[in-house]
């Protein structure tokens, strides 16, 4: 079984919330990532997405943007990244990691190459965020031969005949984006996203995540009330980006201090 689907009817057993993290692939250095990503683990991150760098993420607010553009002037790829999660892999074996990122890279290696790739490496998901249900139907033949979910988005204007799509075609869960806009943008609306989920919910049994706009405990525990996980993003690399030319165990240090919180939030649920 896919360590996305073992994690998730773990903590769905034990009557907790998923904490799932992301943070860019090489930002704000290559040597950053990794020590940052076992300290994620450490401070009860339960799944890790890994964004993949790209020139244009334009699903990304300016906070995560810096992001992409500080890793690949370090030069990250998707190659690359590839590489750091079987580095990750030497010595953590169960915490899934799921790439995230646009289709140009994926496109360009060869959806079969991609596969046979990450599942290589490590990798237990991904989520494409420009690649529509409609135009994903290879991608996802390749993922499921090799045992990786493909993980999708539904967005608060989806409508409900394209959430029966979408979730008939998503495996591992399903990331709801609470807000209209870009990553770390406006006001999180508690009783929008609870009528959303629940109309999500009517439509699957697939789990279901929430992110954009989780930002703090307080906004972590409001949303893990209605979700099965939140996803938090741009407050980590906010802070990572801050770091500078910090040490990696500097900035994991300082990523933590971001994340407990959340974690302690999530279990008091």
């Amino acid at each position: 079984m896919n360590r996305i689907n073992t994690t998730l009817a773990d903590l769905k057993t034990e009557g907790r919330k998923a904490l799932v993290s992301y943070v860019v692939s090489g930002d704000p250095s290559t040597a950053a990532t990794l020590p940052v990503m076992h300290k994620l683990v450490e401070q009860g991150v339960d799944i890790i997405e890994l964004g993949v760098p790209f020139s244009d993420p334009m699903a990304d607010g300016p906070v995560i943007t810096l992001g992409h553009e500080r890793a690949l002037v370090n030069g990250v790829s998707l190659r690359s990244t590839l590489a750091l999660v079987k580095e990750f892999r030497q010595t953590n074996k169960d915490t899934p990691i799921v790439l995230m990122g646009y289709a140009n890279p994926v496109i360009r290696m060869g959806y079969g190459a991609f596969a046979d790739a990450a599942q290589e490496a490590g990798v237990d998901g991904l989520l494409t965020v420009d690649l529509p249900p409609e135009e994903s139907v290879e991608l996802n033949v390749e993922l499921k031969r090799v045992g990786i979910e493909d993980i999708y988005l539904i967005a608060p204007t989806t409508k409900p005949e394209r959430i029966k799509m979408i979730a008939d075609l998503a495996s591992g869960f399903l990331y709801y984006v609470s807000l209209k806009g870009v990553t770390g943008a406006g006001h999180l609306d508690v009783d929008s996203v609870s009528t959303k989920v629940k109309e999500i919910r009517s439509f699957t049994n697939l789990p279901l995540c929430v992110g954009f706009g989780i930002k703090d405990a307080e906004t972590a525990k409001a949303v893990g009330s209605l979700a099965d996980g939140v996803v938090v993003g741009s407050a980590l690399v906010k802070v990572m980006g801050a770091m500078g030319d910090a040490s990696g165990e500097a900035i994991a240090n300082a990523v933590a201090e971001v994340v407990t919180p959340l974690r302690t939030a999530l279990d008091e649920l």
